[in-house]
């Protein structure tokens, strides 16, 4: 099942790193590695769609993990 979000990417310094997208009602995703380049940029906003992962676990563990399947930036810093 799929899932689409709007939100902010923000990288979190913990251990090696981390990508995420804060939704505006405060909701965590964490965004993998393998994730597009184009959607990592700290302080873009987003709508993203994927699916939520609950089968993976991450060292940095900020959130469930949402495997993007498309995005669309909406504003970018």
């Amino acid at each position: 099942m799929s899932t689409t979000v709007t939100g902010t990417i923000q990288h979190r310094d913990i251990g090696t790193g981390a990508w995420a997208l804060v939704t505006d009602d405060g909701v965590t995703y964490e965004l993998p590695r393998s994730t597009d380049k184009k959607l990592l940029k700290s302080g873009q906003i987003a709508k993203v769609t994927g699916k939520v992962r609950d089968d993976i676990m991450t060292a940095a563990m900020i959130g469930p993990v949402l495997e993007v399947k498309s995005f669309e930036v909406i504003n970018s810093d």
